[in-house]
């Protein structure tokens, strides 16, 4: 069982449908059990870091992510649920993440004049690595962001995919063991987004 973790933080429905165009069953969820029974997890997210954070606290869902993690056991962070990965953010005051990927969650800051953030619209992705995630996608595809802050990592080395925006180069996506994440929205991103979601999927079938 691939869980989708849903403790309405949005854009779930559009996640559902893209692993059911690629023929992948996976459940919502906002039982803490079924996290602990699932092959892989699924964290998606749009909005604050902060208030999202006290969602997954307020279902329970923290240690129930961890423990999946410690386990592991392959889980998928998409746009915000990215996010969550790191020790920390700063948006809107100084905010503990899950600390399963070392860095720091900061806000875009784009070197060239009259860069609009929020981060809207297709970026070109560059791939760093083999990876998990982009092994089948071609160097330099595009795909949909929609975001103000970023990933800062720690360990460049965990960054699997990098984008420029307004002359500011950040992590798109990043990998450490079982545990992935991207910044942009693969639902929303035509085929190469599918294809990420499907080699998630291979991924978790072989894991």
């Amino acid at each position: 069982m691939i869980a989708m973790i849903d403790v309405g933080l949005g854009n779930l429905q559009s996640v559902r449908k893209g692993f059911q165009r690629i023929g992948v069953p996976i459940v919502s969820t906002s039982d803490p059990a079924d996290v602990d029974q699932a092959k892989a997890v699924i964290l998606p997210g749009v909005g604050a870091f902060g208030e999202g954070m006290e969602r997954l606290k307020a279902h329970g869902m923290v240690e129930p992510v961890l423990r999946h993690a410690r386990a592991k056991k392959p889980l998928l962070g998409i746009c915000l649920g990215m996010q969550f990965l790191a020790d920390a953010s700063e948006e809107h005051g100084l905010h503990d993440g899950l600390g399963l990927i070392p860095g720091r969650v900061v806000k875009l800051n784009p070197p060239i004049a009259g860069t609009r953030v929020p981060n809207i619209g297709w970026c070109e992705v560059k791939k760093t690595g083999p990876g998990v995630l982009f092994v089948t996608i071609a160097d330099k595809a595009d795909f949909y962001f929609v975001h103000s802050y970023h990933f800062a990592c720690s360990d460049p080395s965990h960054a699997a995919g990098m984008t420029e925006y307004g002359g500011q180069a950040f992590a798109a996506a990043v990998e450490c063991g079982n545990i992935f994440g991207v910044q942009f929205h693969p639902e929303k991103s035509q085929d190469c987004g599918l294809e990420l979601l499907h080699n998630f999927a291979r991924h978790v079938e072989s894991a």
